[in-house]
């Protein structure tokens, strides 16, 4: 069973380091037994940081959104009632239990930190999280104007845990900043004085599966990036400055190569 000092030693030895800012993306069953469970591994990043650094982790509500997305015109009784019940956003609001233990363990920390997007929030703990948090565009939600931005101007890094690029939420950065995205729209209701109101945002596509996984590939062996097992998972630490520069021209051409307009 894994307990905190062995999981330090292992994000040591995938080149976690004092003082980094840090994005987290984790399985936790991949880790194998873990003796406290996901508090322990977010303890762990903690320590491997130190003081000075930062943890931050997607926290993302995919449940407040339209149920009825493609309904248009006025709403029946069934689409009106599906849309109140839609929670609003709020920093205590569990984050969707499809990103994993991990994220909604740190979330929940005391000290914890968050941003304000109803959709795709992050949360952080550290030295910088409230800098990281700190503000957050409704559009374009993972760009320039966001935590991932903040991070990327930080210095920080990516480090995967027994997940792959499909994960990597930093893909979405990416895309943000290509001459020609996928997109697509947000919607989402929130409360604007006293008023529950639905809120229609642009931003960057789905990948599902199609493009991701292959510009991630790309980028490591390009960047010569060393795999290290923790536990029972696979890891990866990536810079993301060195991932942007490269994924950017990358990510375009296999959109531009998709044919698309």
């Amino acid at each position: 069973m894994l307990r905190t000092g062995e999981l330090v030693a292992g994000w040591r030895e995938a080149g976690v380091a004092e003082g980094m800012a840090l994005m987290v993306h984790a399985s936790l069953s991949s880790l194998g037994r873990v003796d406290g469970g996901a508090a322990t591994v977010v303890a762990s990043l903690r320590e491997a940081v130190g003081p000075t650094g930062t943890v931050a982790v997607p926290a993302f509500t995919w449940e407040v959104a339209d149920p009825d997305p493609e309904h248009v015109g006025a709403p029946d009784a069934g689409v009106t009632a599906r849309r109140e019940a839609v929670p609003l956003f709020h920093p205590g609001l569990p984050v969707t239990p499809a990103l994993g233990a991990v994220p909604e363990a740190l979330r929940a920390l005391p000290d914890s930190v968050r941003s304000g997007h109803p959709q795709a929030s992050v949360a952080a703990v550290g030295a910088r999280a409230a800098e990281v948090t700190a503000g957050q565009t409704l559009g374009l939600a993972l760009g320039r104007s966001s935590p991932f931005g903040r991070l990327d101007d930080l210095g920080g890094h990516i480090l995967l845990i027994g997940v792959g690029h499909n994960r990597n939420s930093f893909l979405h950065y990416v895309e943000s900043l290509v001459p020609r995205p996928r997109l697509r729209v947000r919607r989402f209701p929130m409360e604007v004085d006293g008023e529950r109101v639905w809120i229609e945002t642009p931003d960057v596509g789905n990948d599902n599966d199609t493009h991701f996984p292959t510009v991630g590939a790309d980028f490591e062996r390009h960047a010569g990036i060393v795999e290290v097992t923790v536990g029972a998972a696979v890891c990866r630490l990536l810079p993301v400055a060195a991932l942007v520069d490269f994924a950017v021209p990358r990510l375009q051409e296999l959109l531009d190569a998709d044919g698309r307009p």
